[in-house]
């Protein structure tokens, strides 16, 4: 029987729930291997900040910490007051013994700022991009939005990407659904994609990075229907519903934050690719599983979220970590 509550007998032919850690394991063997390589320096540090009392974060924060020793590297979770957060980061930003930063959010929700935007938007622009393991701040949104996939003229130097999102993707290249045999930027041609979700954190990204690979992307929020095509965003023809684009999708993601929303499996594509990134289960997967031949269900996804937060804080340590050591905070300064 695979883990889903469905007896083999009663799955529908060719599908399958696909479950976090056999993605998650090939980038954590990665991980491991460059800790190795380190030859004894010391391994590259994350620092969490939770600022509320979320126990999805608490749990996610569990996770991470388990992961990062398991694997080498090192983490430390620091609590603090959530009007206490902006100070702490500013004083992370020029530590020199910290590689990357990461926030548990939601802190103030939508609470606005004096900055302007959501305080919580102002918090994820304080963040330094020589440490931004989210790959949230405006420096990496822009580079992602723009499609510009390195910091340097060289090439040399990848982006950091937001770590959901990224996990999305790197579940859908495991699954073959991208096309090897196209073009790098053009791997997801022809594939219809719909994102249930258009936060700043997963759902928007996730259906950029989707739509720059070439996908056609249906964005889909609680009042709005949307296209997102390479490095554009148009409106849905006239009279077009929700449940006609879940019909036509190969790939459907699900981010919906609420335990009562439940998108009708029924509707979904034979042979198409489900994947669940909110904490809540957005879909009957046993419905799923037992009525929709050939679909491949992942149902959580946190643990190649994690790994993906690994591969980040390398990158960055590899990216920036000389000037890291030097205590530079990477924020443009003003003389």
């Amino acid at each position: 029987m695979q883990p889903t509550g469905v007896a083999e007998s009663d799955l529908a032919p060719g599908s399958r729930k696909v479950l976090a850690d056999e993605v998650a394991k090939p980038f954590r063997q990665e991980v491991r291997h460059a800790v190795a390589a380190l030859d004894g320096q010391l391994a590259p540090k994350l620092v969490g900040f939770l600022a509320n009392g979320d126990p999805a974060a608490k749990k996610y924060a569990t996770w991470t910490g388990k992961a990062f020793e398991a694997d080498g590297l090192r983490f430390e979770l620091r609590q603090v007051e959530e009007l206490e957060l902006e100070q702490v980061l500013e004083a992370a930003n020029r530590d020199p013994d910290i590689d990357g930063i990461m926030i548990y959010y939601p802190v103030f929700g939508q609470r606005p700022s004096f900055h302007g935007g959501s305080q919580d938007d102002y918090l994820r622009d304080t963040v330094s991009p020589y440490k931004d393991v989210e790959g949230l701040n405006h420096y990496y949104r822009s580079a992602l939005y723009r499609n510009r996939r390195f910091v340097d003229k060289a090439s040399a130097k990848k982006c950091a990407l937001p770590c959901t999102p990224l996990a999305v993707i790197k579940t859908l290249e495991s699954l073959e659904v991208y096309n090897k045999e196209l073009p790098l930027g053009n791997r997801m041609e022809g594939k219809v994609a719909v994102v249930v979700n258009r936060s700043e954190v997963v759902g928007r990204p996730v259906a950029a990075m989707l739509a720059n690979d070439g996908a056609t992307v249906y964005s889909i929020d609680v009042d709005s229907m949307y296209i997102f095509r390479r490095g554009r965003l148009d409106v849905c023809p006239a009279g077009m519903s929700i449940e006609e684009a879940v019909r036509s999708a190969d790939i459907v993601i699900l981010g919906v934050p609420s335990e009562s929303y439940k998108l009708d499996a029924s509707l979904v594509k034979e042979n198409a690719v489900v994947i669940n990134v909110s904490t809540y289960k957005n879909i009957d997967e046993k419905a799923l599983l037992a009525q929709r031949p050939g679909v491949r269900y992942m149902g959580q996804i946190g643990k190649v979220t994690v790994a993906m937060l690994e591969r980040n804080l390398m990158r960055l340590s590899h990216n920036f970590g000389q000037d890291v050591k030097a205590g530079k905070d990477g924020h443009p300064s003003i003389a």
